[in-house]
């Protein structure tokens, strides 16, 4: 490449690769308006990825600027380059290039939150040792204003020369095209001599980077002095005389621990330039204070989160019903068009019966997900889930975790993978792999369609209360696997993880208007990698199943079938057909595969269809809705009756039926607290480096989850 600041950057969003003229790093604290920002300034021209050789998440978008395209990478939220975090070490090397294929960025827009000056400037005070061309976004001055806070921004401008500072209010758009006008400027600006609060560290620094002949910068030996038994430290002793940077460190900081003169010196300049900018005069009796405030103490706030949580699964069961309806009848309509116009045989059933009705199976689901995704999103752009990482602590301690653990937990209400890959923040390796093991059961996304499923076939649509039934018992298989996961974090901290309880800092955001624009960018990618799973991985599962259902057809069979073969619409209703059916599903290589294995889980209460589905269903958990549809819709017309009601009419040869209470609320906790997803596995053998957590974690799941539903069914059926 002839111009090493032009990189060639796939925007999959828009189907075209657009080159950047130069790349910008947005880096600032948690919660400071960062993605608010970053997702106004770039759109749908967005990327997700991962750094060379990290699980840390690398967010690119592409901003379009009067001189063409620019690269906006989006660092993690941080609160300083106390380096304890992958997060801060990567914002750290991302920034001074020290990354393979990530080029060093030509300047840097840093998001202060006008409403938390004080940690915000302190980071910013750690970033300018860097002297990187940098540019301040001053954020949430509107609520700033609205609580009876004033920033001198020219006097902030005066305290920070060489940086320019412009205020912005994205969800209104405002202060946007004049931030883009300073960025696209940037990359012709020198680096800023910024006249360092503490100087005797920085002077220190150089004349140990300059004995280094090059190989050190003077930020790379501030972080070495700062934090001993680091790898900075081991590098710069490697190219150092022996004892000097012994000697400077006792120099600079005596006796003290490094960090605590480090916070009290940037401290000191933090509260001088405070008092020269701010000005605080709080509005005293505002609706929305005060709400805070109360929802801020013990009581209010674990109500609140409760009748919070039990809000989001009535409306998860209540708003998507119609949603639904409609999806599954253009299923069917689409379904019977098919069959009509490819005819009766092979061609019309693979089409029907195991695409239409494997994969419609569980895109009905979707409007549930979706609801559920959009709380989710919503509530962590209020600044609510913090606040719950918050209020959950003193919970997480008395499992042997801390706050740090609830995020990752609560990201796992989405998805395990991003959920494990997000317990990088904690820096105990500990405390990190017992989160780790903790999260798969929460109750994911890829749980929900077989929870919808089963609830509507088999609980009943009335209430208790104000409160729908069936919401109820979907809000207590969500507590089901928040139990499993912390009973299983404290007993593994208890014995293999055993060790010091860990320490929970957290600066609470304020509650803020979630931004419509970031919140629908978030809803997207949730939807799209949910439609790219069925459209992937259930859509092969689908022509699997339907392929084993319909081969060998029953007339070449010879085979009688197996004693335990069920009927899907039991001896007294079946037709000649539904029972040419029911054979013919018995004898193909599914039914065989699923008599095989059906000893195994018959003193659950399962039958070969349940087993056989629930086999298929290991490698990912979202397809066994899938498996079912293709099992219960082969060869049969999907308007007469739903999924639902064709398991509700499945039983045993005997007449018994199959799906009863005991069975049902046995295969209920059977998914809520098995691992089924090989992602997950995979994932936490990246994140754990080795293959002994994945397997434990499989086993210990699956066996735990296979002796509840034993106990149900028999203790159940006898009562």
């Amino acid at each position: 490449m002839a111009d090493a600041s032009v990189i060639e950057v796939p925007v999959k969003a828009i189907g075209i690769r657009r080159k950047a003229r130069h790349s910008f790093v947005v880096i600032g604290n948690p919660n400071s308006g960062k993605s608010t920002l970053f997702n106004r300034l770039t759109g749908l021209r967005q990327t997700t990825g991962n750094y060379p050789g990290v699980t840390v998440e690398k967010h690119v978008g592409i901003m379009q600027t009067e001189i063409g395209a620019m690269e906006l990478i989006d660092l993690p939220g941080i609160y300083c380059l106390g380096g304890q975090s992958l997060d801060e070490r990567i914002a750290v090397d991302v920034i001074l290039g020290r990354l393979d294929d990530v080029a060093r960025p030509s300047g840097m827009l840093f998001v202060l939150d006008a409403t938390h000056l004080y940690q915000g400037l302190y980071l910013l005070e750690q970033l300018l040792e860097m002297q990187v061309p940098t540019v301040v976004a001053l954020t949430m001055t509107d609520l700033a204003r609205a609580r009876g806070i004033t920033i001198d921004i020219d006097a902030l401008q005066a305290r920070l020369p060489g940086i320019t500072v412009r205020e912005v209010v994205s969800t209104r758009r405002q202060g946007i095209e004049a931030l883009k006008q300073e960025l696209q400027d940037l990359h012709e600006r020198a680096a800023p001599d910024f006249p360092a609060s503490w100087p005797a560290l920085s002077h220190t620094a150089q004349e140990l980077a300059d004995r280094t002949s090059g190989e050190l910068t003077r930020m790379d030996v501030i972080q070495s002095l700062l934090h001993p038994s680091s790898d900075a430290e081991a590098r710069a002793n490697a190219l150092l005389n022996a004892g000097e940077l012994k000697s400077a460190r006792e120099e600079l900081f005596g006796t003290e621990p490094p960090q605590a003169v480090e916070a009290r010196q940037r401290y000191r300049w933090v509260r001088g330039v405070l008092g020269e900018v701010l000005n605080e005069a709080p509005l005293l009796g505002q609706v929305g204070a005060r709400l805070g405030n109360w929802l801020n103490r013990p009581w209010p706030a674990t109500v609140a989160f409760f009748a919070l949580m039990a809000l989001v699964f009535q409306a998860v069961f209540s708003w998507a019903t119609p949603m639904m309806d409609a999806i599954d009848a253009g299923a069917s309509d689409l379904g019977l068009w098919v069959s009509a116009a490819a005819g009766d045989g092979m061609l019309g059933s693979f089409l029907s019966d195991g695409l239409i009705a494997g994969v419609g199976s569980v895109i009905v689901f979707l409007p549930q997900i979706l609801i559920l995704f959009l709380f989710i999103i919503v509530l962590e752009d209020s600044g609510y889930l913090a606040r719950a990482a918050f209020l959950m602590d003193r919970v997480m301690r008395t499992v042997g975790l801390s706050g740090q653990s609830v995020i990752p937990m609560l990201s796992s209400f989405a998805c395990a993978v991003p959920a494990i890959m997000a317990t990088r923040v904690i820096p105990d390796r500990r405390d990190r792999i017992a989160t780790i093991l903790a999260a798969p059961f929460m109750t994911c996304s890829a749980r929900l369609p077989i929870y919808a499923l089963l609830i509507a076939a088999f609980v009943p649509a009335g209430s208790l209360g104000w409160f729908n039934l069936q919401g109820i018992v979907l809000f207590g298989l969500y507590l089901l696997g928040i139990f499993g996961g912390l009973v299983t974090a404290r007993l593994l901290k208890l014995t293999a993880l055993r060790g010091p309880k860990p320490v929970f800092v957290l600066a609470l955001p304020e509650f803020r208007k979630p931004d419509l624009v970031t919140v629908l960018l978030k809803l997207w990618d949730r939807v799209r990698v949910f439609l790219k799973r069925a459209g992937t991985v259930i859509f092969a599962v689908a022509v699997v199943v339907w392929v084993l259902a319909y081969f060998p057809r029953a007339e070449v069979v010879t085979d009688p079938p197996g004693p335990s073969v069920t009927s899907m619409q039991g001896p007294a209703g079946d037709t000649p057909q539904q029972q040419a059916e029911a054979m013919q599903l018995s004898q193909s290589w599914l039914g065989r595969m699923g008599r095989w294995v059906e000893p195994v889980f018959e003193p659950l209460g399962w039958d070969w269809r349940v087993s056989s589905a629930v086999i298929a269903g290991f490698p990912a958990r979202e397809v066994v809705v899938a498996v079912l549809g293709t099992l219960y819709a082969v060869g049969s017309d999907t308007d007469e009756e739903t999924l639902a009601g064709r398991l509700r009419s499945a039983t045993w040869p005997d007449g018994r039926p199959v799906f009863t209470l005991p069975m049902v609320l046995g295969l209920l906790v059977f998914y809520a607290w098995c691992l089924q997803c090989a992602a997950t596995l995979a994932t936490i053998r990246r994140e754990t480096n080795s293959w002994r957590w994945p397997i434990f974690a499989w086993f210990y799941m699956t066996t735990l989850g296979y002796v509840a539903a034993l106990l149900i069914y028999q203790i159940g059926s006898r009562l």
